[in-house]
C-alpha cells in the first residue's frame, strides 16, 4: 500500500478517500497542486482490482493533469478523482453524492466526464456542485477538442519523423474507438490516413470501420500489426515490457493517458528501438483547453489558437530530444516543469 513518503514524492498536496454508505460511493480525489489556480481533472469510474491500483491511477493522472495544463500554457493546476466499482453501480443517488462531495472542497477541484461517465451524468453531477466543466458542447466539447489536438500532434510528428506533410496513405493503428478513438478515427480518415483498429467492445469497432473503411483486428493483434503511427486511445499502461517489442510503427501518438507503464524505463526503451514517442499529456491537452475556455468564458478563436500550440510544443520537444539525445517524456517533463516553476515564481503566495 502506498505510504505518505510516497504520496508525497511527487508533490502531491492532498489526497482524499471519500464514502457514502447510502449510495455505495466509493472515491479517490487526489490533488496534485493548486498552487497555480484550481485543480482540474476529469472523473473516471473504473472497477480496479484494488483500492492500491486506484491509487496509482489517480496520482499519476493528478500529477499528468499539472504537466498538461503547464505544457499548454494554462494556468490551474492538476487533480482527478477516480470512482471504484463496475459502471452497473452508476445511478442518480450515486451521481448526487459525488456532486455533494465536490461542492464540499468549494471550488479546489473542477472535474467533467472521463471513462465510463456520459455527459449526461456529469450534468446529474452538476445538479449538486457548481464545480463541473464539459457539459455546454462548446466547440465540440472535450472530446472533440482532444481528437483535435491529437491529430495536430500526428501532423507534426510524421512530418518530422517520416518527413511527409499530408496524412494522406499514411498507416495509422488506432487501440480503442470509444468517445475520443471514434473522434480521432473520423479525423484521420478525413486526412486521408489507412486505418486498423481495435476495441473491446466488436460492434463498435465495426461501426466505426463501416465509416472509415478501416481494417478490424483483434484487440492483442493491434500492437503488432503494420502501421506507421500507433494511436493509444484507451486505458493506460499499455506501453510496456510486452507490448513495445511488438510494435511496428515508428510513432505513438494517441489520446489515452498514462502510456507508460514506467515513465523512464519504458521511454527509454521506445528511443532506443528509435519510435518517437508524442508524450501524452502534451498531445492529448485539447479536452483541458476546451473546458478551461469554458469556465472562464468561451472563445472559439482562442480555443483554436491554444490547440495549434500542442504541435509547436512537440517540434520543440522533438528537436531537444533528438539534439541532446534523450527521451521526448524527458523533455516534456522538463517544459513542464520550467513553466510550473515560472508559475510559482509569479505567484504571491
Amino acid at each position: 500500500m502506498y505510504t505518505f513518503n510516497e504520496v508525497s514524492s511527487h508533490g502531491h498536496e492532498q489526497v482524499m478517500f471519500c464514502n457514502d454508505s447510502v449510495s455505495g460511493l466509493r472515491v479517490i480525489i487526489a490533488l496534485h497542486n493548486t498552487k497555480h489556480g484550481r485543480a482540474m481533472g476529469a472523473t473516471r469510474l473504473f472497477p480496479y482490482v484494488s483500492e492500491a491500483e486506484a491509487l496509482k491511477d489517480a496520482l499519476r493522472l493528478s500529477r499528468g493533469m499539472t504537466y498538461k495544463a503547464a505544457c499548454a500554457k494554462i494556468p490551474v493546476g492538476g487533480g482527478k478523482a477516480v470512482i471504484i466499482g463496475d459502471p452497473g453501480i452508476k445511478n442518480r443517488d450515486l451521481l448526487h453524492a459525488y456532486g455533494r462531495v465536490i461542492e464540499k472542497l468549494g471550488g479546489q477541484f473542477v472535474t467533467g466526464q472521463d471513462i465510463n461517465l456520459s455527459i449526461d451524468d456529469v450534468r446529474t453531477i452538476a445538479e449538486k456542485t457548481q464545480y463541473v466543466v464539459g457539459v455546454s458542447g462548446q466547440g465540440g466539447g472535450p472530446v472533440t477538442s482532444t481528437a483535435k489536438g491529437v491529430l495536430l500532434g500526428i501532423l507534426a510528428a510524421v512530418k518530422f519523423k517520416l518527413k511527409r506533410s499530408s496524412l494522406d496513405g499514411v498507416r495509422v493503428a488506432v487501440q480503442g474507438v470509444g468517445g475520443v478513438g471514434k473522434e480521432l478515427c473520423m479525423l484521420l480518415h478525413t486526412h486521408g490516413a489507412l486505418l486498423t483498429l481495435s476495441d473491446i467492445d466488436p460492434e463498435r469497432a465495426k461501426s466505426v470501420a463501416a465509416i472509415t473503411g478501416a481494417q478490424v483486428v483483434q484487440p492483442e493483434e493491434i500492437f503488432s500489426c503494420t502501421a506507421d503511427v500507433f494511436a493509444p486511445c484507451s486505458l493506460g499502461f499499455i506501453l510496456n515490457d510486452s507490448t513495445i517489442p511488438q510494435l511496428k510503427a515508428s510513432i505513438i501518438a494517441g489520446c489515452a493517458n498514462n502510456q507508460l507503464a514506467d515513465e523512464h524505463h519504458h521511454s527509454r526503451l521506445l528511443m532506443e528501438r528509435d519510435i518517437l514517442y508524442c508524450p501524452d499529456y502534451v498531445i492529448n491537452a485539447g479536452g483541458l483547453i476546451n473546458v478551461y475556455n469554458e469556465m472562464i468564458g468561451y472563445d472559439e478563436q482562442k480555443e483554436n489558437f491554444a490547440l495549434l500550440g500542442i504541435p509547436q510544443t512537440l517540434q520543440e520537444i522533438f528537436k531537444i530530444a533528438e539534439s541532446d539525445g534523450i527521451t521526448t517524456n524527458e523533455i516534456a517533463n522538463r517544459i513542464a516543469e520550467e513553466q510550473i516553476h515560472r508559475y510559482s515564481c509569479l505567484s504571491p503566495n
